[in-house]
């Protein structure tokens, strides 16, 4: 049974499938926790992946996403390490087991009820609004992490825009991708108003007490 528990690193986040997750890790039962899935990283690499699920106010969901780590950037002296992962697979948890210094869980994996794609329409339309948001916040499609065809867009989407954690959890638990995008369309279609109203509240704003004098001034 123990062999079949999957290692969890609770964080106040939410990771999504193909995100990168960069981690520094300096606590001694997350060195322990990490240690083990570089050990199994050779040998059984489906060994090596950690749970990341969501904590809020000592609350822990129940559904995470595993992390792979793909790079180890550096070693300390005193054990600490950083390293790069990336989301792989969701899960939901049964239950905990603490017998280790660090949390373990029972899970059972899921995959989406529906395996089909959205429609290109609704992809295409999604990722244009998506480019609005981003030009509103100043943020490139390299750095959203937009590169190439993904069988799954909305969880880009989500992993890149502003949300709540609740919204996060929300978009991370529903299992089918048209739902997700309908959801993540209705989102950003509120949202492009609002940045345009802050942008225009911020423009006013730098213009306070900058007066312009008449030319009859004296």
């Amino acid at each position: 049974m123990h062999e079949l528990l999957l290692p969890l690193f609770p964080l106040e986040l939410v990771l999504f499938p193909s995100e990168v997750l960069p981690l520094h890790i300096f606590e001694d039962r997350y060195k322990e926790m990490i240690g083990g899935c570089l050990e199994k990283a050779d040998l059984a690499p489906a060994e090596a992946e950690f749970g990341v699920v969501c904590t809020e106010e000592g609350k822990l969901h129940t559904v995470g996403c595993t992390a792979r780590i793909t790079k180890v950037l550096k070693r300390y002296d005193d054990g600490r390490l950083d390293i790069a992962t990336r989301g792989e697979r969701r899960f939901e948890i049964l239950l905990t087991n603490e017998e280790k210094p660090y949390l373990r869980g029972a899970v059972a994996f899921f995959e989406d009820d529906d395996p089909k794609p959205a429609s290109g329409g609704d992809v295409k339309h999604s990722l244009q609004l998506f480019g609005e948001v981003l030009r509103r916040l100043r943020i490139s499609a390299e750095q959203a992490g937009l590169k190439g065809e993904f069988a799954q867009p909305s969880f880009q989407i989500a992993a890149t825009l502003p949300l709540g954690l609740d919204f996060k959890q929300e978009v991370l638990a529903m299992r089918n991708e048209r739902e997700r995008l309908r959801r993540l369309v209705e989102l950003m279609e509120k949202l492009i108003p609002a940045l345009d109203l802050r942008e225009r509240a911020r423009a006013k704003a730098s213009g306070n007490g900058h007066v312009q004098r008449s030319k009859d001034s004296k």
